[in-house]
């Protein structure tokens, strides 16, 4: 396989791969940064792991039941084992907490995944925007692209620069990569760094919610439709949304179920037996994607883009509602 198909290939997964757990063991553990932590896991009997791309990530589901997020940024090509970094952020709801106090080389955990709504596609040149633990899909991509030999610059944001994972590695690919240090450098120029459309040029960004909101304003005012790729860690906001009720009829049984106001599509469902495998409950993960067959969806996720969203053929279950009387999903 040629370096350029690499950017083009599509591992097939299928969803009951997606979803099946694997057992796992963490085989390293490394300080990356101040408060980042990059743990290496093995199939614990030994197998090779399922196939992924840059933009992938797992579900983690730690022993203290909370299941969290994380991307992959290992070697794809290398599937004896998985690398993720994890952020111990102060304002977390426990996962990160818990990942840097209890796991060690030799935990077993269990893992889903990997799935991918983040994932690379094939262009002419390349602009990466990180910040802060937003590097670690970033950092599989950047290697792809440059396996393939395609231009891209990097520009890479976080508190300080201990603070910064994988910044050694990335400053030795030389001076196509940007440091943007805050507590020296302040905040990264993205009017500069954004100021030059081309249509030739796709834009990937992972980070926190303030940075991607800057750069979803600027690539929507100035940039070519389709041109940013993001991923977000946290849901992004909805402003004026309002619940009313609503059907939903589920295509395979034929049977149609309220769905209340004050409740979700994935709570109602579950509470008619009809359960559907979720993680995040906020919109960010894409476990809950759901096949819409006929409607049309208010969409209130953080994974797809616009263009996914006015397609009308799938939707998120835990945050997304219904435009119109009746949804039939593909269940």
């Amino acid at each position: 396989m040629s370096a350029l198909a690499t950017l083009t290939h599509s591992s097939t997964v299928t969803f009951e791969e997606e979803e099946r757990e694997i057992k796992t063991t963490v085989v390293a553990r490394l300080d990356a940064a101040t408060d980042v932590v990059l743990l290496t896991l093995a199939a614990a009997d030994g197998s090779e792991l399922p196939a992924w791309r840059p933009g992938a990530h797992i579900d983690v589901l730690l022993s203290n039941g909370i299941t969290r997020q994380y991307s992959l940024c290992s070697d794809p090509d290398d599937r004896s084992s998985y690398t993720i970094g994890v952020l111990n952020a102060p304002a977390s709801r426990g996962g990160s907490r818990y990942v840097h106090e209890s796991l060690h080389v030799g935990t077993s955990l269990t893992i889903r995944g990997p799935r991918n709504h983040f994932e690379l596609v094939d262009a002419q040149r390349y602009v990466f925007i990180a910040g802060g633990i937003g590097i670690t899909p970033i950092a599989a991509m950047l290697r792809e692209v440059e396996n393939a030999g395609k231009p891209w610059m990097l520009y890479y944001g976080g508190r300080t620069v201990s603070s910064m994972a994988l910044r050694e590695e990335l400053e030795s690919l030389g001076d196509r990569v940007s440091i943007w240090p805050e507590d020296t450098a302040g905040f990264m120029d993205l009017a500069t760094i954004l100021g030059s459309p081309d249509e030739d040029t796709v834009v990937y960004t992972c980070g926190p919610e303030p940075l991607l909101a800057a750069i979803e304003k600027i690539c929507d005012a100035r940039w070519p439709e389709g041109s940013l790729h993001y991923e977000r860690f946290a849901a992004k906001a909805i402003e004026g949304a309002t619940d009313t009720a609503f059907e939903v009829e589920l295509a395979k049984s034929g049977r149609r179920i309220t769905v209340p106001a004050d409740k979700s599509v994935l709570e109602t469902l579950g509470e008619n037996g009809v359960h559907i495998l979720s993680s995040c409950g906020e919109g960010t993960c894409g476990t809950c994607e759901t096949p819409v067959l006929e409607g049309e969806v208010d969409h209130r996720d953080s994974v797809l883009t616009k263009d996914e969203q006015s397609r009308n053929d799938c939707m998120m279950v835990c945050v997304s509602r219904s435009k119109c009387p009746l949804l039939v999903l593909d269940v």
